[in-house]
């Protein structure tokens, strides 16, 4: 009876060594992550529609809802009917001068007869300085209407272009008030609902690219030295009873600083109390989970 004992426990023994040394036939282990995205409100207002579900496949600049706009597209109108007011007050220059102009000319015709007289010696020169004294005098009536016209319209255009300014601010929230997808991916929670009041900065649903998946596993100081960012290396996730699936995976990311080893992490070196924290990017065929458990060989 004693002997039978002795050999189970033998067998135990040897069972649990072989089972330790299988697990560590990896070089690392680690939980699978995914890069999530919150996506938070750019507008204030009612949510008039909001459509999606958490398991959703989105697509980079979907929309899945909208705020309310009313109040941004009224002042957007009042803005524009204050333009057309602005432009209505403006003064063609040809038209403001247009008057000066022709006394200008009548004078120059006068010039020329009084001219004509004084070479014939018909005419009076007082009567000549007269009437360039007039020209003159109309020509610094002419400049200075000229300026006050010009001046006049160019007040009035940066009114428009400050109208304008006000109408393209309103135009960015109004697109800041559709609710949009940043990127492609599934999403993981909804926070808000339609006919809820949101608010600039609250959180409305989070989204992640499941397609790629990141290892991040845990190596010791030892092992530093052989990895590398860019390093191809096989990944395999566990599928529990099932067993695990290999993956082709990259090093795309090492820790410079060490960390105590995660509690429901394995390494190598059972001893080591301190590691450096490694991504490996993989493509997801659908089998992984975030959160699940994978291992890795580099």
């Amino acid at each position: 009876m004693k002997k039978i004992k002795h050999l189970i426990m033998v067998v135990w023994v040897l069972t649990l060594s072989a089972c330790h040394h299988k697990g560590l036939e990896y070089d690392a282990s680690g939980v699978f992550e995914v890069t999530e995205v919150i996506v938070s409100s750019q507008g204030n207002g009612e949510i008039l529609w909001f459509q999606l579900s958490e398991g959703d496949q989105l697509e980079a600049g979907q929309q899945v809802g909208l705020i309310d706009t009313t109040q941004l597209y009224l002042r957007k109108i009042q803005l524009d009917a204050s333009i057309g007011s602005v432009q209505n007050r403006k003064t063609t220059v040809s038209t403001q001068i247009a008057a000066i102009q022709q006394q200008i000319e009548t004078q120059k015709t006068e010039q020329r007869r009084y001219e004509n007289l004084i070479t014939m010696n018909a005419g009076n020169q007082k009567q000549l300085d007269d009437v360039n004294a007039q020209i003159e005098l109309l020509e610094k009536q002419l400049a200075a209407q000229y300026e006050t016209v010009r001046n006049n319209n160019s007040s009035l255009t940066e009114e428009t272009q400050s109208y304008r300014a006000q109408i393209d601010q309103l135009e960015d929230q109004i697109k800041n008030s559709l609710i949009i997808s940043p990127i492609k991916g599934t999403v993981l929670a909804k926070y808000a609902e339609p006919g809820e009041l949101a608010t600039q900065g609250k959180a409305l649903f989070k989204i992640a690219d499941i397609e790629t998946m990141y290892l991040r596993a845990y190596i010791t100081s030892s092992q530093l030295t052989s990895v590398k960012i860019g390093q191809d290396v096989q990944v395999y996730s566990d599928m529990g009873e099932s067993g695990s699936r290999e993956y082709n995976g990259r090093v795309t990311w090492i820790s410079d600083k060490t960390e105590f080893t995660p509690k429901t992490i394995q390494t190598r070196d059972e001893r080591a109390n301190l590691v450096y924290a490694v991504k490996i990017q993989v493509q997801n065929d659908g089998y992984i989970k975030k959160g699940m458990y994978g291992e890795v060989k580099f």
